[in-house]
């Protein structure tokens, strides 16, 4: 087990054991509990009952959260002709199409997500053992294959995030920054708790959502009742 220093220990001192808090009283101790000299990002981490080793268990997708993430998203989009200058207009950090592929093949990677057109996979399908690591790989599945490229540009800036369980089952997805209002970090963390229910596996057999937890970059876990699903903020 880690060693934790001092101010960890100070916060984890103050949740309760073995208790489940309600989502605001979770939310509202993760800020309190926070330590570290900088604007921690909070992370909700869902341990889900499923084998993502069975492909109709795999749980993967993206939505986009009511009050973003508090991240800066620098979005690259593969694109050509009038797709391209939409792009553009929307506010995408880099656009290209031959020039693109060639920057990331020579390893300069500076951006946070990717956006392609369908006609343009042809190329960008061969980044896939670049990009496929780093999860940066456009995907139809989460929307980012897509002719209408100015909505997922904007969509993207705005606060989408991607959910994928891992093959423990464990998925980890930011619900915002320690300086949110309290209010936005429990409707980001609600709206996402619903997305994950919604994408509940009909095969997945016993107990689908097993745990959930609210922490921050630095700070210890705090668990989070996951049977309250409706009304957060007066729970």
């Amino acid at each position: 087990m880690p060693k934790h220093g001092k101010k960890y220990t100070a916060a984890a001192a103050k949740i309760e054991a073995g208790k489940l808090y309600t989502p605001k009283e979770a939310a509202a101790l993760v800020k309190e509990v926070a330590f570290a000299g900088f604007d921690e990002t909070i992370e909700a981490t869902f341990r889900l009952g499923v084998d993502t080793r069975k492909a109709d268990q795999n749980i993967r997708g993206s939505i986009a959260l009511p009050h973003g993430t508090g991240k800066t998203v620098r979005v690259a989009v593969f694109a050509e002709g009038e797709q391209a200058r939409a792009a553009e207009e929307a506010g995408a950090d880099l656009v290209g199409s031959d020039d693109l592929v060639a920057q990331v093949q020579a390893g300069n990677i500076d951006f946070d997500a990717a956006i392609a057109t369908p006609p343009m996979m042809a190329k960008v399908g061969r980044l896939g053992k670049i990009l496929g690591p780093r999860g940066l790989m456009p995907n139809p599945k989460l929307g980012t294959v897509t002719m209408d490229v100015a909505k997922m540009v904007n969509e993207l800036k705005a606060g989408r995030v991607e959910y994928r369980a891992d093959r423990y089952g464990i998925c980890h997805v930011a619900v915002g920054r320690v300086s949110f209002p309290l209010e936005q970090i429990v409707e980001n963390y609600g709206v996402l708790l619903n997305e994950i229910l919604r994408v509940k596996p009909s095969s997945a057999k016993g107990k689908y959502i097993k745990s959930v937890s609210l922490a921050s970059t630095m700070g210890p876990g705090v668990k989070v009742d996951s049977s309250i699903v409706r009304n957060l903020l007066e729970a």
